[in-house]
């Protein structure tokens, strides 16, 4: 069956307006010809332009501004974020059997280290070692700092069957989190725990999370976790 010529046209508007954007000929911010202007450069109906032009501003390429015009869109980015992981649904989810090894659990009052990592002036913390393994084979090694002003009732939980990542996640609210990824290499003891040759490459997740509008605010955790590094890979999925 034969398409109605305006929707043709409909087409090959929207096809010479999306060149002239990524030829970079229109640049963001550059206003396009009014409706009527292209009516009368292709003939066509108000209806036909609109269909267009709406399009290409559904899609992001173009913006509509009242009383203003049409104008070319600025780029639209959106950061690739990981989610804070559940290491044992993690395992869980690759089919294998999830075991936790609780090498230290100590509160006490906040070193100059902590307060440096939690952002804190004073106060007691839960600080937690321990190891996650999937099926016979250490999957992580974990050290997090829980900051007892801002989550009072971790001091009560026992965290030798139940991960603390887990916990937090399931019983804390929180408003923003930061990661940070690094390459190192297994020093004797980190070797040892998980199971790999001396000076093996290692992934590094760093996390912070916290309650609040901003940086400035009440720190809930922080954690580190190693991962042998052939055994492990991050992934984020985003949209371009």
């Amino acid at each position: 069956m034969t398409r109605p010529i305006s929707d043709a046209l409909h087409a090959r508007i929207r096809r010479d307006i999306e060149s002239r954007i990524m030829s970079g000929q229109w640049r963001p911010g550059h206003r396009i010809p009014y409706e009527h202007e292209w009516m009368e450069a292709y003939g066509c109906s108000r209806m036909t332009v609109n269909k267009a032009l709406r399009s290409l501003v559904q899609s992001g390429l173009l913006e509509s501004r009242k009383r203003a015009g049409t104008f070319v869109a600025a780029p639209r980015f959106h950061r690739a974020a990981l989610e804070i992981p559940d290491i044992r649904a993690e395992v869980e989810g690759q089919g294998l059997t999830y075991r936790l090894d609780l090498l230290s659990r100590d509160r006490r009052k906040a070193t100059e280290a902590d307060k440096a990592l939690l952002r804190v002036s004073s106060g007691d913390l839960l600080a937690i070692e321990c190891r996650h393994f999937a099926d016979d084979l250490p999957y992580a090694l974990e050290h997090r700092l829980i900051n007892l002003a801002a989550v009072p009732e971790a001091a009560e939980v026992d965290f030798s069957t139940q991960p603390p990542g887990s916990w937090l996640l399931a019983h804390v609210p929180w408003t923003e989190a930061e990661h940070r990824i690094t390459a190192i290499n297994a020093d004797p003891a980190t070797a040892q725990s998980l199971h790999v040759p001396e000076n093996a490459a290692c992934v590094a997740l760093e996390r912070w999370t916290w309650i609040g509008a901003g940086r400035d605010d009440e720190r809930i955790t922080y954690a580190r976790q190693l991962y042998p590094g052939d055994r492990y890979a991050l992934t984020a999925h985003f949209h371009a």
